[in-house]
């Protein structure tokens, strides 16, 4: 295996790891996002809730 060769799969690893923190803490972030709207939604009272969205 060349140098450039190995930099090359270094840095694909490293992109890899990278995307895979990134999407891990987006989906994180959704949850937390889903789980505050579900507490809003339970504190108002049926009459007063918005409509669902589809």
């Amino acid at each position: 295996m060349s140098r450039q060769t190995e930099a090359d799969e270094q840095k694909r690893a490293r992109l890899a790891a990278a995307l895979r923190e990134n999407l891990k803490r987006r989906k994180a972030q959704a949850r937390a996002r889903r789980a505050t709207e579900v507490e809003a939604t339970d504190e108002t009272p049926p009459a007063q809730a918005e409509p669902p969205r589809s």
